[in-house]
C-alpha cells in the first residue's frame, strides 16, 4: 500500500516530465487545434496506465513460453550481471545517483565503456515501456518507472523479469533464448565463463556478439569477470581459469 505523500510525488513530477516533454497544450493552443490530438491523448493515458497498473503493463510484456524462473538461473549468471551492469542493485531504490558517479569515473579510469549509469530496474522499464530518444520526459518517466517498480516488485523479482526480457542480440530475447542461441543450452547449464559472456552482450549486442566479433567478446567477457573481482563475487584466480576456458558455442 502507497502512502498519499507517494502518489502525489508521482502525479507532480509525472506532470512535470509531460510537460517538459512537449506533448501538454496551453489552453489558447487547444482553442486554436481544429481537433483534439487523439494520438497524444492515447499516449498520455497509456504512461498513466502504466504507473497505476504497473503489474498488468509488465505482465503484458513477458513471453511465459520462454521464461525461466530466477532459481533455474546460475548464480554465477546473476552476479556477472549486477557486477558490469548495476553493482548497488541491492542498495539503491531504482535510481542511483551514486552509481551514476562511480560509473563515470571507472569508465574514465579505464578509457572505456565498461559500466553504465542506468540501473537494471530503470534498463528494464527503459526497455518495456520507452523509447531511446533522449530528453528529459522520458527520463523522467523512466525514473517514475523504475521507482514505482521497486515499491511493487522485490529486488528478486525485478532481476528475474530483467533476465527474461532483456536483449541479447542474434534474435535472443532474454536468457532462455540466448543460453540456446549461443551455448545450446538451457540456463541452468551455464558456467561462469558462459554467463559472464552473456553478461557482456546487453551493452552493445551487435559489437559483443561472439558470432560478429569473437576477439570483442572475449574482452567484454574479460570486463565482466574483471568487475565480478572488484566486487567480491569472484576471486582472481576463478576469473583468470575462465577467461581461459574454451566457449563452444552453439554455431
Amino acid at each position: 500500500m502507497f502512502s498519499g505523500k507517494f502518489w502525489i510525488f508521482l502525479i507532480i513530477i509525472f506532470a512535470g516530465a509531460y510537460w517538459w516533454a512537449g506533448n501538454g497544450n496551453t489552453g489558447h493552443q487547444i482553442l486554436s487545434e481544429p481537433a483534439a490530438d487523439t494520438s497524444a491523448i492515447a499516449g498520455t493515458w497509456d504512461r498513466i496506465y502504466r504507473i497505476v497498473a504497473l503489474k498488468s503493463a509488465v505482465q503484458a510484456k513477458i513471453d511465459d513460453h520462454n521464461y525461466t524462473r530466477l532459481k533455474d538461473i546460475p548464480l554465477a549468471m546473476q552476479q556477472s550481471v549486477i557486477a558490469v551492469e548495476d553493482n548497488r542493485f541491492y542498495s539503491h531504490s531504482g535510481f542511483d545517483i551514486e552509481g551514476i558517479i562511480r560509473a563515470t569515473l571507472v569508465n574514465i579510469q579505464t578509457g572505456s565503456l565498461e559500466e553504465g549509469g542506468s540501473t537494471i530496474t530503470q534498463q528494464l522499464v527503459k526497455n518495456l515501456f520507452l523509447t531511446q530518444e533522449k530528453t528529459w520526459g522520458r527520463k523522467a518517466e523512466e525514473a517514475i518507472l523504475a521507482i514505482d517498480m521497486e515499491q511493487r516488485y522485490s529486488k528478486e523479482e525485478i532481476l528475474e523479469i530483467y533476465l527474461n526480457t532483456i536483449y541479447f542480440g542474434s534474435g535472443a530475447k532474454g536468457i532462455t533464448q540466448a543460453a540456446q542461441v549461443y551455448f545450446a543450452k538451457p540456463p541452468a547449464d551455464l558456467n561462469l565463463a558462459e554467463s559472464a559472456m552473456l553478461a557482456g552482450l546487453p551493452n552493445a549486442p551487435s559489437l559483443y556478439s561472439p558470432y560478429t566479433d569473437f576477439a570483442a567478446a572475449k574482452q567484454r567477457q574479460a570486463v565482466v569477470l574483471d568487475a565480478m573481482v572488484r566486487y567480491g563475487y569472484i576471486g582472481p584466480s576463478l576469473a583468470q581459469e575462465a577467461k581461459d576456458a574454451p566457449l563452444n558455442l552453439a554455431r
